[in-house]
């Protein structure tokens, strides 16, 4: 019979933080055993394949274990922490009613009932009264009923006439899921009867030919022990943002056909007009640098071209054009590059898209951007310029038809007005989608923006 105190134990969960996600790594415990807990209270921070996100407890209690140690990549749906919730309410004492026993009673043997016993609630066992109580069933007896009853009614919930739903945690029920492989079929290897992601695999794989084995098998060489010098050289295992950043571009490379234009572009008067804004009142604390302009050169030119802003549907061969713009920029951090994005960019002004840059680029330091903030992403900014690069070739971020990617921006020679002169010269490439944007739209794109910024006075007239 569970006691009180167990039944007070409360058991966090691993929650899916982001769309999808089936894993997370706890990066740093903020409580340990002992510490008191409030309803909200951050306990732990976390890491996902997208960003870095601080898990609150649901729940007011006492801190009773950690399931896992930091740096472990615990299972969505896995208890993380549990919590002693008793102090949070105190249960009522039932009411029993007083009703004398017949004195022709035939003695029955009873436990010894310890002195001021409290009534049991409903739910954790029988409760006290002074009634006659008919003789128990053997312990194997009732365990073995019960057990009978549970697994019936356990079956008939779950729809299999009777058979047990197979036990094994979300992420693996959804690879089966892919696999097409049933769960009833597959023998489980887990503690408890849980299927691994490894039965499932196994069930999944194809058979082995059967191979007649040789008349005379000599025993096989061991295999090789593989070892590197840990003073000339370090491995990093591939987990967190990086590796499905490594995962994304890879299946981007290979699945979009992309383009890349350039075009080298005197912004000179660009550079002039974002000193002057750092001194308009309307801008004053907010994040004003040659990104901003560049960002807002880029909307100008999606909305005079608005198909460039489309995805592919591969799975209906559709083109899907989007009638907002929610602008990634690519932001490298300690974890890796993500590329969070300002949604509704198209309907914000100036100063809110100063504003919202500001935001994105300072969350995104901090290693505190949220899984949200990096889904829907419709075209990207990438600035390698900050680096002394000139340009590069970017490559898309999935479910993206354009990227763009601003280069240094540097003093040059440049012919202005039929004259040799010191001006401000940038290098800008455009990547896309080649199956939804042709040569023709892509160029004009490139060309808009390169106009704008070499006359920024086009913000007014085409903005």
């Amino acid at each position: 019979m569970t006691t009180m105190t167990d039944a007070s134990v409360r058991e966090f969960k691993m929650p899916d933080v982001g769309e999808g996600l089936t894993e997370a790594e706890i990066l740093k415990w903020y409580v340990q055993p002992g510490d008191t807990v409030t309803d909200g209270q951050v306990v732990c921070e976390v890491e996902t394949a997208k960003a870095a996100v601080e898990l609150p407890i649901p729940y007011d209690g006492v801190v009773r274990e950690l399931r896992f140690p930091e740096g472990t990549t615990v299972d969505v749906g896995t208890a993380i922490i549990a919590v002693d919730v008793a102090g949070a309410a105190e249960p009522a004492p039932a009411e029993t009613a007083s009703v004398p026993e017949p004195a022709a009673e035939q003695p029955v043997a009873e436990e010894p009932k310890p002195e001021g016993r409290k009534p049991v609630l409903v739910g954790y066992g029988v409760a006290e009264s002074s009634t006659k109580r008919r003789p128990r069933k053997t312990t194997a007896a009732v365990a073995e009923a019960a057990g009978l009853a549970a697994a019936a009614l356990q079956g008939e919930l779950n729809g299999h006439g009777g058979k047990s739903r197979p036990l094994a945690k979300p992420p693996v029920r959804k690879l089966a899921k892919d696999l097409g492989v049933d769960l009833t079929a597959v023998t489980p290897s887990g503690p408890d009867g849980i299927i691994t992601r490894e039965d499932v695999h196994a069930a999944a794989a194809p058979a082995p030919a059967v191979v007649p084995a040789p008349a005379v098998e000599r025993p096989a060489a061991p295999a090789p022990v593989v070892t590197y010098d840990t003073a000339r050289e370090t491995r990093v295992p591939v987990k967190g943002v990086r590796k499905a950043t490594a995962q994304a571009m890879v299946g981007s490379a290979f699945t979009a056909p992309h383009v890349t234009e350039f075009v080298t572009v005197d912004v000179t008067r660009t550079m002039k007009l974002v000193e002057e804004l750092k001194q308009d009142k309307d801008l004053q604390g907010l994040r004003v640098n040659p990104l901003l302009l560049i960002a807002k050169a880029l909307l100008v030119a999606i909305k005079r071209n608005p198909d460039i802003n489309a995805s592919w549907d591969e799975a209906n061969q559709e083109i899907v054009r989007k009638h907002y713009v929610n602008l990634g920029i690519a932001a490298a951090t300690p974890r890796g590059l993500i590329v969070p994005n300002i949604k509704d960019a198209h309907d914000k002004t100036l100063p809110q898209l100063a504003e919202a840059l500001g935001e994105l680029v300072g969350t995104a330091r901090e290693g505190r951007t949220s899984p949200a903030a990096m889904q829907g992403g419709t075209v990207t900014i990438t600035n390698v310029g900050v680096f002394g690069v000139d340009t590069g070739t970017p490559i898309l971020n999935p479910g993206e038809s354009a990227i763009l990617a601003i280069g240094a921006i540097k003093l040059q020679p440049w012919v202005h007005k039929g004259k040799v002169k010191p001006r401000q010269v940038t290098t800008l490439a455009l990547s896309f989608d080649h199956r939804l944007v042709d040569g023709e739209l892509g160029s004009k794109v490139l060309a808009d923006v390169a106009a704008v910024l070499e006359q920024p006075k086009r913000l007014i007239t085409w903005g």
